[in-house]
């Protein structure tokens, strides 16, 4: 399957069979989010401030799904904030991070989750703080080079095929949908919410999450839109900024060959370090001290790169 294909079959099986039910039910809402979750504290060491940690999570999550980092990066002393990711669209998803970054002083790490990863690389490129940015890192991420899309990339190894994704639209021919479209105002082509399906979460996104929190987070999943998943990438940031990349090798999301591929480019086309962990893709949440690990691993060769 092509992404031109996928995204084919999220319109059409949209707009033939839930477009209907839409205008029955013209009650049908965009999901926003309206608050992050964010905690201050200033560390000053001898060889300077300590940087912002600033967590951007991705599709089908919430800025809680950073709870466990968040509480082990305090622990550690650096200043954190979770934002709230739209969800909406690449451009102004990382139109509206940037703006974020542009009012915090001092240095800043950009750490993105899923989807996060598009969005962190396209802020860093948009933020009035672009000196400010110490490293990138990227948790089970998309990281993406100019004009890609997220369809492209979870399509970059064919379904079916080792570490590809298990992700399955609507109106995917002879194979059941795990993913639900949900039309909201006002209604046109791209207007497309997609859900993971209660009973395919646990598989595409938190195998190693406890059963009740995988109930919780597929209770409360941020709905991914159509716009987002097609829009193209305007930066490719990790090119000139240091990067992390953690690729988790049981991702059924993203994919771990996909993840793989885009982390091995980061070294061969940027100043990019890779660490792999036997996690789902909801690896922030079942192993929050392994990206802990990463995000400090990125701080101290940085101090090291300085002296």
């Amino acid at each position: 399957m092509t992404s031109r294909t996928l995204v084919q079959l999220l319109r059409r099986s949209t707009l033939r069979s839930l477009l209907p039910a839409a205008a029955a039910a013209a009650s049908a809402m965009s999901i926003l989010s309206t608050a992050g979750v964010s905690a201050q504290s200033t560390v000053t060491h001898s060889s300077g401030r300590q940087p912002t940690i600033v967590l951007v999570h991705g599709a089908w999550a919430d800025a809680s799904s950073w709870d466990g980092v968040i509480k082990r990066l305090q622990d550690d002393g650096y200043s954190v904030i979770a934002l709230a990711n739209p969800l909406r669209s690449v451009g102004s998803d990382s139109a509206y991070v940037a703006s974020v970054l542009d009012t915090i002083p001092g240095p800043l790490v950009l750490v993105g989750h899923s989807y996060g990863g598009m969005v962190i690389t396209n802020a860093a490129a948009l933020t009035k703080n672009k000196s400010s940015i110490q490293a990138l890192v990227y948790v089970a991420a998309f990281i993406p080079e100019v004009g890609e899309t997220a369809a492209q990339l979870v399509t970059h190894t064919a379904p079916g095929q080792p570490g590809s994704s298990h992700i399955v639209p609507p109106g995917t021919p002879g194979v059941p949908a795990n993913l639900t479209a949900r039309p909201f105002p006002p209604f046109g082509p791209m207007d497309l919410d997609f859900y993971i399906n209660a009973d395919a979460y646990s598989d595409i996104f938190a195998a190693d999450v406890p059963p009740a929190t995988q109930r919780l987070m597929a209770a409360t999943q941020r709905p991914f839109t159509l716009r987002a998943f097609t829009d193209t990438s305007a930066a490719a940031t990790w090119k000139t900024i240091p990067s992390w990349s953690l690729v988790a090798t049981r991702d059924n999301a993203l994919g771990t060959a996909n993840s793989a591929f885009m982390a091995q480019r980061t070294i061969s086309e940027g100043n990019g370090h890779v660490t792999e962990v036997k996690a789902s893709h909801a690896v922030l949440v079942s192993h929050p001290d392994v990206v802990e690990d990463l995000v400090n691993s990125a701080t101290r060769s940085l101090v090291a790169a300085t002296r």
